[in-house]
């Protein structure tokens, strides 16, 4: 284990700034570690180790292969002792994305109360439920659990679920099985049973450079890509247009994005090479596959007239990244558990990706709620109302009423 990392310092006056907000000192604490996904998170990961040792909490920490970054599992047993079976998860990531170029109005590692809203990186996605649930730890020991809960903190979420895969593994190697799992991703505290599968790629053209008064010397990787792009752009009016639709996601359709292109040197020269990232955020009744073998057959239209001018040119795809959609239908205890907290029969689904799937995927049953919007995420100034903090607090002291003796 790593030496502990000195605490994060707390605003002065911070607690009584959020009255009625039990967690807000350690959202505060828990913001004040820069955890950007290009960084290590170690920092945070033990603090959080040697506060749970305080409240007499073991964890166990699983590494990247740089050793800088860890995702750590801790479990409170059951009052019978039982720490292995029936457990529900508390899951979340604790990295961030990035502030580079963002305006921010405050500082974004010093979670500040605005109002009636808390702006900081993290405080929406997600590190206020992952604080509420930790500030709540005492209040979970000292009520006595009927069945074991978890707390999972995963490193690089925001990079492609890279650090949940290695916590998945190691709760599986050690013979864990967990009855249920509640990623507090952002959902307004709505309860989510299903989102989109994302998969992603690169797409590399190589054309032939030439002097930009002889273009037919050459073969233009920019404009080739471009019109793969418009191409994607068709595919997705397309999904936007015609469907298949599902009216339970915020957007119902399929979406094709393009996100990041570069290409060309200087304006005189015709360009040589020329890149590109897309993406599918797919229903799951839509295969990105066979979207991507579309997407493919079509590139390959331009292969013969780019290989008579230069035959060492090319069009090629690299896959970026992949996240499974699932869909529990609320048909689960962890639904029904997610409900009761909420005082709601009402399930949502969401277009955006989370961990829930590889939890679901590992048969774990999943459900998403969390404080704050998507919408408020990833922005300058990302921030949470300080109702949805404490309608989180509520809905952990509801789940504490559902597994605990007390």
């Amino acid at each position: 284990m790593n030496a502990p990392a000195t605490p994060a310092p707390v605003h002065p006056g911070a607690t009584a700034a959020a009255p009625g907000i039990e967690a807000w000192e350690m959202i505060h604490r828990l913001v004040a570690f820069d955890t950007t996904s290009r960084g290590s998170n170690l920092a945070l990961i033990d603090w959080v180790r040697g506060y749970l040792g305080t409240q007499g909490v073991a964890s166990t920490l699983t590494f990247d292969d740089d050793q800088r970054k860890a995702n750590l599992f801790a479990t409170l047993p059951a009052q019978d002792g039982n720490a292995a079976t029936d457990g529900i998860v508390l899951s979340g990531h604790t990295d961030v994305v990035p502030v580079d170029g963002q305006s921010w109005d405050t500082d974004p590692f010093d979670a500040t109360i605005v109002g009636d809203r808390v702006h900081g990186r993290g405080v929406t996605d997600m590190k206020s439920f992952c604080a509420t649930a930790l500030a709540l730890v005492p209040e979970f020991r000292r009520r006595g659990l009927r069945r074991p809960l978890h707390l999972a903190l995963s490193y690089d979420e925001e990079v492609g679920c890279i650090g949940v895969r290695r916590l998945l593994d190691d709760i599986g190697r050690r013979g864990l099985k967990p009855a249920g799992c509640i990623v507090g991703e952002p959902t307004g505290m709505q309860l989510v049973v299903a989102h989109k599968g994302k998969k992603s790629w690169r797409c590399r053209v190589r054309g032939f450079e030439a002097h930009s008064s002889l273009t037919p010397l050459g073969v233009n990787a920019v404009q080739i890509a471009c019109e793969i792009v418009t191409y994607l752009t068709h595919m997705a009016h397309a999904f936007r247009d015609r469907g298949a639709f599902d009216r339970d996601y915020d957007v119902p359709y399929t979406t094709v994005h393009t996100g990041v292109i570069h290409g060309g040197t200087a304006l005189n020269i015709v360009p040589r090479d020329c890149w590109f990232d897309f993406e599918f955020r797919h229903l799951p009744f839509d295969d990105p596959d066979a979207l991507f073998r579309q997407v493919e057959a079509y590139a390959a239209r331009f292969l013969p007239a780019m290989r008579a001018v230069a035959p060492d040119t090319f069009i090629e795809f690299d896959p970026m990244s992949e996240m499974p959609g699932f869909d529990s239908d609320g048909d689960t205890e962890i639904a029904a558990i997610g409900r009761a907290c909420n005082g709601t029969h009402a399930c949502g689904k969401v277009s955006f990706g989370t961990e829930a799937s590889r939890f679901h995927h590992a048969a774990i049953p999943t459900i998403i709620c969390g404080p704050g919007h998507i919408a408020q995420a990833h922005q300058p100034n990302e921030w949470v109302a300080l109702d949805q903090l404490r309608q989180c607090e509520a809905f952990l002291r509801r789940l504490a009423d559902q597994v605990c003796v007390a």
